[in-house]
């Protein structure tokens, strides 16, 4: 997890807030939970996603995705992050679809509370998804298709949340 990284192109540093403008946040309020969650630039240009998950109305998750585009992934083998979080679990998601509400490749990763950690999520490690589901019979993700990322926190973790996110970068 807290491996020295090398990798040769960051796709997200949050130096900006022209960055931070790439991304749209997504709760459970689209059917009719009580979630809030979004993501916010700190001032000391870290990029923070935190709310409160609420499991009424049926509800559970928080997100945040980027606003389709062409990250031009092709030829990098996974995404690594430096995050600090809560303890809680988090979910990385990337689309290879313009839709939010569309399938999804998914995998998860713990944070330790107040500790910076390196999270590399190899894109061969990524479950097709649907609403919280594995959807059987997809094929791998290509990483040249990929046009959302995102985060969220999902699976009954009811209460506030926080992660900081110092970069995102792409690893061959």
């Amino acid at each position: 997890m807290n491996e020295p990284v090398s990798c040769e192109r960051t796709v997200f540093a949050f130096e900006s807030g022209a960055e931070l403008g790439r991304w749209r946040g997504v709760n459970d309020r689209v059917m009719g939970g009580l979630s809030e969650g979004s993501l916010a630039r700190s001032a000391t240009g870290i990029a923070v996603f935190a709310g409160t998950v609420s499991l009424r109305n049926f509800g559970g998750f928080a997100s945040v995705y980027t606003v389709p585009h062409d990250d031009r992934l092709g030829g990098y083998r996974s995404l690594v992050l430096r995050v600090r979080g809560d303890g809680k679990r988090y979910k990385l998601r990337l689309r290879t679809s313009e839709h939010f509400d569309d399938m999804a490749y998914q995998a998860d990763f713990d944070t330790w509370p107040g500790e910076w950690i390196t999270v590399r999520v190899s894109f061969d490690d990524m479950v097709p998804t649907f609403r919280g589901r594995r959807v059987p019979g997809v094929p791998d993700l290509d990483p040249a298709q990929v046009r959302q990322i995102g985060l969220m926190i999902a699976d009954k973790q009811a209460g506030p949340f926080q992660l900081e996110i110092d970069w995102i970068r792409a690893c061959p």
